[in-house]
Formats: structure tokens, C-alpha cells, sequence
């Protein structure tokens, strides 16, 4: 007895593209993110706008996987 159900991915082309646009925005939100810190020392104006792109493309990620939570699978 299992108690996930196993999740093979979906042969929807439209959803495949959202799941790995939401992952791309988040990991590179958060990479932009990491790289401001490194910037602010040396160019404080570039480290404002990196940490301000980075935050938001994260948090479109995080509305994106809500999104894809209220979509449906039609084959």
C-alpha cells in the first residue's frame, strides 16, 4: 500500500511547458538573488535591481504552481 500516488509527468505539451517555466522562474530568481549579494558591495544601484527582478520572478514561480494547481490534465 502506497501512500503517494506515483507521478509520471503529463503528455499535455501546454502543462509540460508551464512546469518547466515555473521551475526556470524560481531557480532563477534565486540565482539573481545569490548574485546581488555578491554585487551590493561594489555596485549597490545593480545588486537593488537584481534583488528586485530575482523577487519577483520567484514569486511569479510561486503563482505559477499555483496556477498549475487548478489546472486540470485533458488528454
Amino acid at each position: 500500500m502506497a501512500f503517494f500516488k506515483k507521478y509520471n509527468g503529463t503528455t499535455n505539451t501546454r502543462l509540460v511547458r508551464l512546469e518547466r517555466l515555473i521551475w526556470v522562474l524560481i531557480y532563477g530568481g534565486l540565482l539573481s538573488v545569490v548574485l546581488a549579494m555578491f554585487v551590493e558591495k561594489t555596485q549597490a544601484q545593480d545588486a537593488g535591481a537584481l534583488y528586485t527582478g530575482g523577487a519577483l520572478a520567484v514569486l511569479a514561480g510561486a503563482i505559477l504552481i499555483y496556477v498549475r494547481s487548478r489546472m486540470r490534465e485533458e488528454n
